[in-house]
């Protein structure tokens, strides 16, 4: 388990990434530790994967510093990669190749030797649990079983840092949840992992996140850290009989009642300071328009209540 006194393997300070006049990146800073599963949080397009690409040392970046396993990302790139693992969004596999080929043709780019080749191969198909798929061409793989070619691919020179981008994008829930799995195993073991994802669920694994929208950090902490200073109050669930009109009706007057989304069959909302007037006023506002209640329950934040409430409340500050 990771300890927060520990020295950063990642630092990271007033990072910006430029393309043209488009700013990718716009002045980032924040450290990660060693054995810290560390997340990256935000939507398509928020900087994430431009981020790790210049931590890998694969962009120059515009301007800020950063280091990685004690080496900078402007002058000891070459360093930086024998020290890390990198999977990408779009990982390259070579789909004429069996899962052991593909697995010895990277050990030979990482220039392990053939003893080293045998034994990380053996360790790396148990850890990602490819033992049945050794022989089988990677053109015949379902995508999830894909990923764990390429994870295992990645940690064949044991990284002291391994980055993950969108690494379980496209998977289904059960092979995601063991691609979990296997993070927390590497992270116990003193992996420091560096995960990109848009999937709410998947934060909850991590020990610290950031949250990128628009190229900026708006938020970086623990989850419950994150929880707590975005809610005072518990959320609003409220089930009715037409979820879309309640919503419609109550956003109307959502400065009556607080910040409203819609969560499934629910309608969610984040009450102002005073909780019972905010409760009455949802009720008449509904009763008003002829939507029945069917419960109304207090819940605990999600990530995506979260994300949604601090993507709301930063572009209201930007206007």
């Amino acid at each position: 388990m990771f300890n927060m006194k520990d020295n950063p393997v990642i630092k990271v300070k007033d990072l910006t990434k430029k393309f043209g006049k488009f700013t990718a990146v716009d002045s980032i800073s924040f450290e990660v530790r060693q054995g810290e599963i560390y997340g990256f949080l935000g939507a398509n397009g928020a900087g994430k994967s431009t981020t790790i690409k210049m931590l890998c040392g694969l962009l120059e970046p515009f301007s800020g510093q950063a280091e990685v396993a004690g080496f900078s990302i402007r002058t000891d790139t070459e360093q930086i990669k024998r020290h890390i693992g990198y999977m990408s969004q779009r990982f390259s596999l070579y789909n004429n190749l069996t899962v052991e080929e593909n697995l010895t043709f990277y050990a030979g780019i990482y220039g392990l030797s053939r003893e080293r080749i045998k034994k990380r191969m053996d360790e790396v198909i148990v850890q990602t649990e490819l033992m049945e798929y050794r022989s089988t061409l990677v053109s015949i793989m379902p995508g999830g079983l894909k990923q764990r070619v390429a994870l295992a691919n990645s940690l064949l020179h044991q990284p002291r840092i391994l980055f993950l981008d969108e690494p379980t994008a496209g998977v289904d829930p059960i092979l995601r949840r063991r691609f979990w799995e296997i993070i927390d195993e590497l992270s116990t073991a003193g992996t420091t992992v560096f995960v990109t994802t848009h999937y709410m669920d998947e934060v909850e694994h991590c020990h610290r996140l950031a949250l990128m929208h628009q190229a900026r950090i708006i938020e970086e902490g623990t989850i419950q850290g994150i929880k707590t200073k975005t809610f005072i109050h518990p959320l609003l669930e409220i089930e009715t009989d037409d979820v879309v009109k309640a919503y419609a009706a109550l956003y109307e007057k959502k400065d009556e009642i607080g910040e409203i989304s819609i969560h499934g069959a629910m309608v969610h909302i984040i009450p102002g300071r005073n909780i019972r007037q905010s409760r009455a006023n949802i009720s008449r506002i509904l009763k008003n328009s002829r939507i029945r209640i069917k419960n109304v329950t207090e819940v605990h934040p999600t990530m995506e209540d979260v994300f949604v409430t601090l993507i709301r409340r930063y572009e209201q500050l930007e206007k």
